[in-house]
């Protein structure tokens, strides 16, 4: 069995003490035991959830049953009554917290993963060494890896301001009006600027969305 899983929000931590890295609700766990009792030598296999991409804000998942056999010697492994799950040990991370359930839709068919995490919509912006004032740390951010990394979806980010703690931020071209920008800022911008300027503690999305005011300038 493969299946594409999607992805429902919720928070919760791992059950570091179980061992493991993502929760089975009951009702996912008797449609996966009746899918594996279909299968040949199912004795032998483990359900193996992996995250393999990124879809706008959410992770894109993959669950398949493998021979137990062919599991990594990094996979995360435990038992949930009597399904070994496998969790890949670049997923672990990704997946921890995560909850597989049916969706709450009983139309939608297949399962869902509950997961608090999200991916980060810049990719991997790496560090930087910064130098100046807080303003122009802000600036050489954006410029140097956060521009680079919207580049790809024909957007920028501009520095319009620093007021005390908070950054104003605008987004221009193709995040001008998208309605994925705000999501970018919160999760993207605001997470780099605040990881790598201690000074600043807020990020404020300045840019004129629907043609109306700018908070910069009020």
């Amino acid at each position: 069995m493969s299946d594409q899983l999607t992805q429902d929000p919720i928070g919760d931590a791992a059950d570091e003490q179980s061992g493991q890295v993502i929760e089975i609700t009951e009702a996912a766990l008797a449609k996966v035991i009746e899918i594996l009792d279909g299968e040949d030598d199912s004795d032998s296999l483990a359900l193996r959830i992996a995250v393999t991409g990124v879809s706008g804000i959410d992770f894109v998942y993959d669950l398949a049953f493998v021979p137990l056999a062919e599991a990594e010697d990094d996979d995360h492994r435990w038992s949930n009554g009597d399904l070994t799950v496998l969790v890949p040990a670049d997923s672990r991370d990704r997946l921890g917290g995560s909850t597989l359930d049916l969706p709450s839709n009983p139309g939608q068919g297949g399962l869902v993963v509950r997961n608090p995490n999200r991916p980060n919509p810049l990719g991997d912006i790496g560090t930087l060494d910064l130098v100046g004032e807080v303003p122009e740390k802000v600036t050489q951010l954006l410029e140097q890896r956060i521009n680079p990394a919207l580049a790809s979806h024909g957007g920028f980010a501009t520095l319009v301001g620093v007021e005390e703690h908070t950054a104003y931020v605008t987004m221009g071209g193709g995040c001008q009006g998208c309605a994925m920008s705000q999501a970018t800022l919160t999760d993207g911008i605001r997470a780099a600027i605040l990881d790598a300027i201690p000074e600043i503690t807020d990020v404020v999305d300045a840019t004129d969305h629907s043609a109306g005011d700018n908070p910069f300038f009020t």
